[in-house]
C-alpha cells in the first residue's frame, strides 16, 4: 500500500487543500468535516457550526462559552467553518460551487459602550475655605 492510500479519500483531499505548514489547523478542521457523524450534508454543516463557534457548554450559562474548545476569535471561527465545510463537501461529493455558497453564522454585533456621564465638579456653596490664619488640626 502506498502512503497516499493510507488515508480515506476525504482526508487526502483535506491534506492536499491545506498542505502548507501554516494551514495545519485548517487541515484538522477539514478532516473533522470528513469525519463528522452527520448522515446528510445539512447535519454535517450543523456539526461544523458546533465545532467552530463558541457557545455555552452548560445550558443557560453564557459564561460557560469560555470553556468551549472552538477557535475563539471571529476570524478563526470563520476559517474553521470554511475548512470544515470543505471537508463535508469532500465527504458528500458536493460541487465546489455549492460548498462556496455556504455561509457561516452572521457575526455578533459589537458591544456598544455607553458613554460615561460627564464629570461635573461642583462644591457646595455653604462650605467655606479656611483662611490663611486658620490652622487645620489633624491627628496622627
Amino acid at each position: 500500500m502506498i502512503p497516499h492510500q493510507w488515508a480515506p479519500p476525504c482526508n487526502s483531499e483535506c491534506t492536499h487543500k491545506y498542505a502548507a505548514l501554516m494551514q495545519i489547523p485548517w487541515r484538522v478542521f477539514c478532516k473533522k468535516g470528513c469525519d463528522a457523524d452527520g448522515d446528510t450534508w445539512d447535519e454535517c454543516l450543523g456539526e461544523c457550526d458546533e465545532i467552530c463557534y463558541k457557545d455555552p457548554v452548560l445550558k443557560d450559562q453564557q459564561w460557560s462559552a469560555y470553556i468551549d474548545r472552538s477557535p475563539g476569535s471571529a476570524t478563526y471561527s470563520e476559517e474553521c467553518f470554511r475548512a470544515c465545510v470543505a471537508g463535508c463537501g469532500y465527504k458528500f461529493n458536493i460541487p465546489l460551487e455549492k460548498v462556496n455558497q455556504v455561509h457561516s453564522r452572521p457575526p455578533k454585533p459589537p458591544i456598544e459602550e455607553k458613554p460615561a456621564p460627564p464629570v461635573v465638579e461642583s462644591m457646595p456653596s455653604d462650605v467655606s475655605k479656611p483662611g490663611p490664619d486658620e490652622i487645620l488640626s489633624t491627628s496622627a
